[in-house]
């Protein structure tokens, strides 16, 4: 069974938040302000914060700087993740990934199944692993990023988290890249 281990010292990321909308602002971002509450909340801190249109290059473009950004740690984003014309995130996030978090997607669902049911179909919510930032794309509703943070990333974010959490493998996100090639081996 999970649980806190309070004898852990909590260890505050640095989290950036991307809304992916063609009609919201700052002052109207319901989804994006839940997550940014949800992570200060928990200690954490909001590294960044944007809005992007459903664009796949700008998607792709400011999820990548955050990714070269070795200040952030996580990336969520929040909406895009339907089947529509203009729903374009997976699409745009996923050819980043070094590691597809398959789980994550599952959980998503399970989790959000006794509260809209099998309409959780609709969802292409989606994380993995890219230059050893972790990244969430979640549905663009706030009851869809309350979910996602009380769920899932709220623990997985929380070092003091039993059995095991993202932060504490953190440091060897990236050992493939420091790795030397072996003696007498050939690309």
């Amino acid at each position: 069974m999970s649980r806190i281990d309070e004898s852990r010292t909590f260890v505050p990321l640095n989290i950036a938040v991307l809304t992916i909308s063609d009609t919201r602002t700052l002052d109207d971002d319901k989804s994006g302000n839940t997550l940014v509450e949800r992570l200060e909340g928990a200690g954490h801190r909001l590294a960044d914060r944007a809005i992007v249109p459903d664009d796949v290059g700008m998607i792709r473009s400011k999820v990548k700087g955050w990714i070269a950004d070795k200040g952030i740690d996580v990336v969520i984003s929040t909406g895009g993740t339907g089947f529509t014309g203009r729903d374009v995130t997976p699409e745009a996030v996923e050819p980043l990934f070094e590691k597809r978090m398959e789980g994550f997607s599952v959980l998503f669902h399970h989790i959000s199944i006794p509260k809209i049911g099998s309409s959780t179909i609709q969802s292409r919510a989606t994380a993995g692993v890219a230059g050893a930032t972790y990244i969430f794309c979640l549905p663009g509703s706030p009851g869809a990023c309350k979910d996602a943070w009380d769920g899932i990333l709220g623990n997985q974010l929380d070092y003091r988290h039993r059995p095991c959490n993202f932060v504490e493998i953190m440091p060897r996100l990236d050992e493939h890249l420091r790795r030397p090639k072996a003696a007498g081996a050939t690309a």
